[in-house]
């Protein structure tokens, strides 16, 4: 296919527009984020407990970390276009479900239902490297994920808009029109772009051996999991260091923590403007180091008695920015080891992402306690960084000796 190939909205014999990958892809998050302002209500609606009702959030991303590694051989199999309807029609009715539902098991069973949204993350990173080269797909990830990375920012704002103007109910009306549009879009806009269905599970499973003994595939997958989990460890920590260390009120803390987002959406531009002519290896490599001295920084001036919460929270744009570098670039060099298998490898890289960084929230969470200060939780992000440096310095070196693993 050309490097530039002709794009014209709403004619799936072109490639998909970039407004159909970037709204169902936004989708995902969106559905993840919007309701979280109502968990109050919602809880005070069913008579349960609050810590009940979280079980939405941690069931939804279970869920979707499990179904990222069906997705993809899913996709491989049957085609992105089938696979990624198929997706949004479960979702919509999942969203009917928690529209009626008349207890707090039933919500939450149509909430993990909702999961099925997680093709639109899947699959829109493999229709891009269906489309076009390596450093080109860097570039458009890098575009389509520096719009995703606004939807988590403002999908709460709306949530808490709808639920205090019409209800909470409201709020998954809203997610049902919202998935009725993309299917819609998808439908008229996105014709089926991998060109090499496997002729059967079993062919595919018998060239799995192919992806899973890359030491490419591996090391780009790796390089995006440990910075990926700088970030999650952040999120799992940076709330305890807001509070007990700096003593802030939740609703200045709600403004701070948002920081790596900033520098997420500004290492999304770069990745766009300038894969194409630095390629994706380097542009790994250079935002690996960014997203560690967003803790090294920290440590330095925190050792030397000098820590504010203008160093600490200031210095996690830079974990946002390598982020916004290193994901775009690392995915499209995990879906281009084997093109053939490359929904196989957005769901496998999707779903060790998600799992380690959730482990490493989590480990931040258990390491920091009363007294301990900043230091276990930037230790974490300062160890996870360089091994991400390490990772992509490794499939620098293999292309060097090798050329492909």
């Amino acid at each position: 296919m050309s490097s530039k190939p002709v794009v014209r909205f709403l004619d799936r014999t072109t490639p998909p527009h970039l407004f159909t990958l970037v709204f169902t892809a936004g989708m995902s998050s969106m559905a993840m984020n919007m309701f979280l302002p109502s968990l109050p209500s919602i809880s005070n609606y069913f008579n349960t407990e609050y810590r009940v009702m979280q079980l939405a959030l941690t069931l939804y991303l279970g869920t979707s970390g499990l179904l990222q590694i069906i997705i993809g051989p899913m996709s491989d199999r049957f085609g992105r276009r089938n696979v990624l309807i198929g997706g949004f029609v479960i979702f919509c009715l999942a969203s009917l479900g928690c529209v009626f539902a008349q207890s707090a098991e039933v919500f939450l069973a149509f909430r993990v239902l909702q999961a099925s949204i997680a093709v639109a993350m899947v699959l829109s990173r493999a229709i891009v490297r269906d489309m076009v080269p390596q450093d080109q797909a860097a570039s458009m990830l890098g575009y389509i994920t520096m719009f995703i990375a606004i939807s988590p920012m403002v999908s709460p704002a709306i949530g808490g808009f709808i639920d205090e103007a019409f209800g909470w109910r409201a709020i998954f009306w809203f997610l049902f029109v919202a998935g009725l549009f993309a299917i819609v879009l998808i439908w008229a806009d996105l014709g089926e772009t991998n060109k090499h269905q496997s002729a059967s599970f079993a062919q595919q499973f018998s060239e799995y051996p192919e992806l899973l003994t890359s030491h490419r595939f591996w090391g780009y997958c790796l390089s995006a999991a440990f910075a990926t989990g700088a970030f999650f460890a952040y999120l799992g920590g940076g709330p305890f260091i807001g509070v007990e260390v700096f003593g802030m009120s939740p609703s200045k803390l709600g403004y701070v923590l948002g920081a790596p987002a900033l520098g997420y959406i500004f290492g999304n531009f770069i990745t766009g403007r300038y894969s194409m002519r630095f390629g994706a290896n380097r542009m790994v490599l250079v935002g690996a180091v960014f997203g560690g001295m967003s803790s090294l920084i920290p440590l330095i001036v925190f050792s030397l008695g000098y820590g504010t919460p203008i160093v600490f929270f200031g210095s996690m744009t830079l974990v946002g920015f390598g982020n916004g570098m290193v994901l775009p670039n690392a995915t499209s060099g995990m879906l281009s080891v084997r093109r053939h298998l490359a929904g196989t490898a957005s769901g496998l890289g999707g779903a060790l992402m998600t799992g380690g960084g959730a482990a490493l929230a989590a480990l931040a969470g258990v390491m920091l306690v009363p007294g301990s200060g900043p230091y276990p939780l930037l230790w974490i992000m300062l160890t996870t960084s360089s091994l991400s440096v390490a990772s992509i310095i490794w499939v620098i070196l293999r292309e060097k000796q090798v050329g492909i693993s």
